[in-house]
């Protein structure tokens, strides 16, 4: 019995995931709380000071830099 491949069927860019969807961002404000648990740390009083003053120094691309 034939196994039905329905990606084997689709051209790639069927399968190419769309570039909006790949950004880490979705519009919205980033916190610093974003951030931290961005960076895999846990939500402290000394991570979130962290968080704030890079906020302060990048601004939001400072979570896309911790995002793939």
């Amino acid at each position: 019995m034939p196994t039905s491949q329905p990606d084997a069927s689709r051209s790639p860019e069927d399968r190419t995931t769309p570039d909006d969807l790949l950004h880490a961002r979705t519009g919205t404000e980033v916190s610093p709380e974003d951030l931290v648990l961005a960076s895999g740390k846990d939500i402290t009083p000394h991570s979130l000071e962290w968080a704030r003053r890079k906020l302060e120094a990048e601004g939001p691309a400072a979570l896309d830099k911790l995002l793939p």
